[in-house]
């Protein structure tokens, strides 16, 4: 490696002789390592100059500093751009230099690392760089880019660093390359098109020549020779697709100048575009690039045909020969200029066209947007109109409600059909205590929804209570009011709901707060509760069923209760079940209050599928229809299932021997006998014929209190497990 600024005509040797022969043979690759420095652009005039010859192919490289570019580069569409424009320019001066190029674009954050790896991957055999400047192809004062080149590239390529049109520092290569380039077929490929040109335009030039040779016209001779019409098609049509790279002022005219050669001398010096904005399409780049090359080299042909034909014997045919010659040329010529012409204004007009198109798309996506966020605002506000509507038809709706209650108070205390306040024992609220206890009945207080009507939760008296509001359409509701009153307020059962007032003449009742909901919420894990334990359901079914035999066994009269259902059954805050609903109980005669007796109804009352069959068929009531509604729960609390079929299927699966497959799979540590033996006595409870079931008093609450009493000692063994542990 030199460095010595004397030994820069032995440099010059090295590539006059070595980078000469070479190209002249075909065997090297050329490259320039370009940017926007100066010397990069001296660095390309030289290698054209001394390594190259007219016609032969040159690759260009650019390395896209991905660093420098974080800082205030370009990215995206912007750096695909400044990358075009930077090319472009190159190219043009390669065109003008009849000499072809290849671009090559890398992107690394060392662009001496990055130059040298593609040096050895593509046989570059010949690298020419511009010398290092502030402004030039290195970017950071730190680094010597050319000094690392020839540090990391492979030991056959030969390297020359150029500064101000000399060379300032070189590397000879000290053996061939391994390998023959990849990049000779893509200079073979790129070479076809243009010598297909210039062999169409040679031919065309021999028809010429041979016309005046003898004599004949040279628009006969021509016209013969081809099968399409003497004029040639509008280029237009053609041409619409490209876009032009000629759009300022003068690229046209200069296009013409470098197909004639007519470009003055300054001009055929290093004369690049400037970087104001152009056109960056790839297609149209390449399509500029190809095809003006190719008519710079038709234009060379037509130069030497011109001087072969006035230096030749043709001569001597006479002055009007030479004439014929002098206007066929020129005729050629113009037609060449004529297709440039057309060919700028195509691409000019199509660029134009793609810009309109692209502006009326984004306003369209514009317009598009804004209609859609209008849309969505008109939605929004329909929305909210809609809600205020409906609360405000809630608030009507309650208003009604509680004027027709003032009403028939008002009627019952004008007939003297009053109820004595004296005759239940409950406390009496007003309607103005149950009014701001729910909040004016707000939706926010809402905690379910009954055949008997909608209920609250509220605060009385410093307690936390649930408030039932009888409906005004409710079939029957001022009769269920009644009876709830009646039955609730006479009674007291740990496994009964506690009533602690209400307000007859609205309809309201007002019970102790359940924390944990009903039995149905809690089966089917409603707002994503834990599930129940195994030991937690046979505790509750014992609980339930006692509630039923204590209302089974009132005295004077027994009390059916009609409609026990797991969401009749609610849970205190330590999962004690308490029966609810006692509306439709009905008191059976003491005459006919014994379990083999029952007592006519005129219609059946109740939920389907909990509803004794026996009972819905003949309207016969007695004390074993509750029973059936308790076998159906108890199948529900060990399957988390509907109703609706679910004796048959459970009778289905004991008989094959599949019944673990109807528990619940939430509970994954079921007693599998004990289970069984449940669910076999939940069946015989829901027997379709009454005197099929058992006794509640006598073999059910007996068998679900030992399946309790199991429960419990299986979580007292467990606690005694873990505080032995701990």
């Amino acid at each position: 490696m030199w460095h010595s600024k004397s030994s820069s005509s032995y440099y010059g040797d090295i590539g006059l002789t070595v980078g000469g022969r070479d190209q002249r043979k075909g065997n090297s690759i050329v490259a320039v390592a370009i940017d926007k420095d100066k010397n990069s652009q001296h660095a390309l005039k030289w290698a054209i100059e001394q390594l190259l010859g007219r016609g032969q192919t040159i690759v260009l490289i650019y390395v896209y500093n991905k660093t420098s570019a974080r800082g205030a580069g370009p990215d995206g569409v912007n750096k695909e751009m400044h990358i075009k424009d930077l090319l472009i320019s190159f190219r043009c001066f390669c065109m003008r230099k009849h000499v072809r190029c290849i671009d090559v674009i890398l992107e690394d954050t060392n662009i001496a690392k990055a130059l040298a790896e593609y040096a050895s991957q593509a046989a570059i055999e010949f690298l020419v760089l511009g010398a290092s400047s502030r402004n030039g192809f290195i970017r950071s004062k730190t680094s010597d880019v050319p000094s690392n080149v020839m540090k990391a590239a492979p030991d056959f390529c030969t390297i020359y660093v150029i500064s101000k049109g000399k060379i300032s520092s070189a590397k000879k290569s000290v053996k061939p390359a391994p390998f023959v380039s990849p990049l000779h077929d893509r200079i073979r490929e790129q070479s076809t098109a243009a010598d297909a040109a210039i062999a169409a335009t040679t031919d065309r030039l021999v028809l010429v020549a041979s016309a005046r040779s003898s004599s004949q016209s040279i628009e006969n001779v021509l016209a013969a020779s081809e099968k399409i019409p003497e004029k040639p098609r509008p280029v237009l049509e053609e041409l619409e697709s490209f876009k032009s790279p000629f759009t300022r002022p003068g690229r046209a005219e200069n296009a013409k100048l470098v197909l004639l050669g007519e470009l003055p001398e300054s001009e055929t010096d290093i004369s690049f575009v400037s970087s104001g904005r152009h056109s960056t399409d790839p297609m149209s780049v390449s399509l500029y690039n190809d095809l003006d090359l190719g008519t710079a080299r038709i234009s060379n042909s037509l130069d030497q045909c011109l001087d072969e034909l006035s230096s030749s014997p043709w001569e001597s045919k006479g002055s009007q020969f030479v004439d014929e010659s002098d206007s066929e040329m020129k005729r050629l010529k113009m037609d060449l200029m004529r297709k440039v012409d057309l060919y700028s204004s195509a691409c000019k007009d199509a660029l134009t066209a793609k810009q309109k198109a692209g502006e009326l798309e984004l306003w369209r996506m514009e317009e598009q947007k804004r209609m859609d966020e209008e849309t969505r605002e008109m939605t929004e506000k329909e929305k909210k109109r809609n809600q205020a509507a409906i609360e405000k038809a809630d608030a009507s709706k309650r208003i009604a409600e509680l004027a027709s209650y003032k009403r028939v108070a008002a009627e019952m205390k004008a007939l003297g059909t009053e109820d004595d306040p004296n005759q239940f024992n409950y406390h009496r609220y007003t309607i103005d205590e149950i009014e701001e206890a729910t909040e004016y009945f707000s939706q926010s207080r809402k905690i379910g929804e009954g055949g008997y009507g909608p209920v609250y939760k509220g605060r009385l008296s410093n307690t936390t209570v649930a408030i039932k509001v009888l409906r005004s359409d409710a079939v029957q509701g001022r009769s269920q009011f009644q009876k709830e009153v009646e039955v609730l307020s006479c009674m007291q059962h740990p496994n009964m709901v506690v009533l602690l007032g209400a307000c007859p003449e609205y309809g309201c009742l007002v019970y102790k707060y359940m924390s944990n909901g009903s039995l149905e919420d809690r089966l089917y894990r409603r707002g994503n509760t834990p599930p129940l334990s195994w030991q937690m359901r046979f505790k509750i079914a014992s609980e339930i069923a006692t509630g039923i035999l204590f209302l089974h066994q009132t005295k004077p009269e027994p009390i059916v209760h009609r409609d026990l259902k797991p969401g009749n059954i609610l849970l205190d805050k330590n999962f004690v079940g308490k029966i609810s609903d006692v509306g439709l109980a009905r008191l059976l005669p003491p005459s006919v209050a014994d379990d083999m007796t029952r007592f006519r109804m005129t219609s059946a009352a109740g939920t389907m599928c909990y509803i004794d069959p026996e009972y819905q068929q003949t309207g016969m009531l007695g004390v074993k229809s509750d029973v059936y509604s308790l076998g159906i729960m108890l199948l529900q609390m060990v399957t988390a299932r509907p109703a609706v079929g679910l004796s048959h299927h459970v009778e289905k699966a004991i008989e094959k021997g599949t019944f673990s497959e109807m528990l619940d799979p939430s509970v994954p540590d079921w007693p599998q006998d004990e289970a069984l033996g449940f669910a076999k006595l939940a069946l015989h409870c829901a027997e379709l014929r009454r005197k099929d079931r058992p006794d509640l008093g006598k073999e059910v609450l007996p068998e679900l209190a030992r399946l309790r009493d199991l429960g419990q000692e299986s979580m007292a063994s467990f606690t005694d497990v873990f505080f032995s542990f701990s």
